[in-house]
């Protein structure tokens, strides 16, 4: 389970099918179309965790792209985050996300996308080598917006390419970031958003990682950090943000593989100034202090008397 923008080998693309891309994007919309469906007739959910929704729209998504890749790459491995775990040990594998965002589609919030992201793992690459990137495909369904990438050959949004944002400084810049759906009480996440609030034009939390790192390729968002994702989340993103001159490393600013667990994606520009803040913060440096509820009241109190 591993991939990554660094390759483990170097391999020859015109090796792939020509049309892979396009058969993707035909999927991808197919499967978009469906939860589009779902989204306007509601649907029942159900609990994978304490607060880990799923849906019968990510199930039926994923039987959907399922079947269409077998179809399409007969060959081709598949990675699917419900499940889907077929031909693994073959020389290409698809990373699967049928519904990034399923909390916000549950709740009826329109931010949610189909994430689909290839990678190559040439024979005798060993299991703990990542292979390459070869192609991504981000969709969002309710608007109609496809990025696509493929290594080498740029990233594009609805046919056109598409580029990261010129920021140069985190005080200019506009940040993107997530929490878990489930266990939030440990990821420390709440500081770092809190510093990067107070460093930057703001921090969104719009609730689908691999929209946020397309955002960053499209240069609507500067940088995206997270904690915990997975690798059907990033694979397609990753591609994304690099083909558009992105830059994504772990917190460190060690390159990225699929199975880290921390993901820092940025426009490059800003790249050295998040790593040193995340450098600083986990030393238990340039930390503001959050204040607690009864510290605001008390505050609110003495504003009054004086």
């Amino acid at each position: 389970m591993s991939g990554s923008v660094h390759p483990a080998a170097q391999v020859d693309s015109g090796s792939l099918d020509p049309d892979f891309v396009a058969k993707t994007v035909e999927i991808a919309r197919e499967a978009g179309a469906r939860l589009r469906e779902f989204f306007r007739e509601g649907v029942e959910t159900e609990y994978k965790g304490d607060a880990d929704l799923v849906t019968v729209a990510d199930r039926t998504a994923e039987k959907l792209i399922r079947m269409r890749l077998s179809e399409a790459f007969p060959g081709h491995g598949i990675y699917g985050e419900e499940g889907t775990r077929d031909r693994l040990e073959g020389e290409y594998r698809w990373y699967v996300d049928p519904l990034d965002g399923t909390t916000n589609f549950a709740h009826g919030f329109p931010q949610f996308c189909v994430s689909l992201g290839l990678e190559h793992r040439p024979p005798g690459t060993a299991p703990d080598r990542d292979g390459t990137l070869e192609a991504g495909v981000v969709y969002d369904p309710m608007r109609d917006e496809l990025f696509t990438a493929r290594r080498g050959q740029g990233a594009e949004l609805n046919g056109k390419p598409i580029r990261v944002s010129r920021a140069s400084q985190l005080a200019e810049a506009l940040l993107a970031t997530g929490f878990p759906s489930r266990k939030r009480h440990l990821s420390p996440n709440i500081h770092f958003y809190h510093e990067f609030t107070l460093r930057s034009h703001g921090v969104r939390r719009a609730g689908s990682a691999a929209l946020d790192l397309a955002y960053v390729a499209a240069g609507r968002v500067d940088a995206f950090w997270e904690f915990n994702l997975n690798p059907w989340d990033t694979a397609a993103g990753i591609l994304l943000v690099t083909e558009a001159g992105g830059k994504v490393t772990d917190f460190a600013g060690q390159p990225y593989r699929l199975e880290s667990r921390e993901i820092l994606a940025s426009n490059g520009g800003i790249h050295a100034e998040l790593v040193h803040l995340f450098a600083e913060m986990f030393a238990g440096r340039a930390l503001a202090p959050i204040p607690a509820p009864p510290d605001y009241v008390r505050q609110l109190s003495g504003d009054k008397g004086s």
